[in-house]
């Protein structure tokens, strides 16, 4: 364990919604040992009302229940182990205290885009691993596009190139969805996403 997580004073841990989990990283069926997987598999995180407010990796699951702030609800039956302790892989955890949680958009970036757009080009629908996307402007910078929610897209290397310098309609292309700033309801349909094959989490997440 990290040498300052043994000092009595800690800064209160930050809980960011921009925490989920793509579904790449959420890779089925880990086999025995792989630490890897296990530390980087999805893990619901509640409110101390019980309130869904983000999905985070295994990984940031455990400092949060190390550090103290949280409980795990649910774990998954399989343990990671430290040199002198064996932990049990949460599968949703709760905060101990209630955090508000801003009813804002996330910050642009390219993670966010592909969270939103779900690691899938959105002019051929086909899905890629995040380093086998780029993001397109709809409608070019050169011809006044700005850098923007709705103007920025996932898009596969291949449909970049043939699109170029031209919008989607000029280039022949569809887009899948309209571009749309990442809110919160996006978060939760990706939770709900994400959460379809564990079932502990349906009953958080109001199925």
């Amino acid at each position: 364990m990290d040498q300052r997580h043994k000092n009595g004073l800690r800064p209160r841990p930050k809980i960011r919604l921009g925490g989920v989990v793509p579904e790449s990283a959420a890779s089925k069926g880990h086999p025995a040992g792989s630490r890897p997987s296990v530390m980087q598999a999805p893990v619901l995180v509640l409110n101390a009302t019980f309130e869904p407010i983000n999905v985070t990796a295994v990984r940031r699951a455990l400092v949060l229940l190390l550090k103290g702030v949280a409980q795990a609800e649910e774990t998954n039956h399989t343990e990671v182990h430290s040199t002198k302790n064996a932990i049990q892989v949460p599968s949703v955890i709760r905060l101990l205290s209630y955090r508000h949680i801003p009813q804002q958009s996330r910050a642009l970036s390219r993670k966010n885009i592909l969270l939103r757009d779900r690691n899938t080009c959105q002019f051929c629908t086909r899905a890629f691993p995040a380093s086998e996307l780029t993001l397109d402007h709809v409608m070019p910078r050169s011809r006044g596009g700005r850098s923007s929610w709705e103007n920025l897209v996932a898009c596969c290397y291949a449909c970049n190139n043939r699109k170029g310098d031209r919008t989607p309609e000029e280039a022949g292309f569809k887009l899948q969805r309209r571009p749309r700033p990442f809110t919160l309801h996006t978060s939760r349909q990706l939770m709900r996403l994400i959460g379809n094959r564990d079932e502990k989490w349906r009953k958080y997440l109001f199925y």
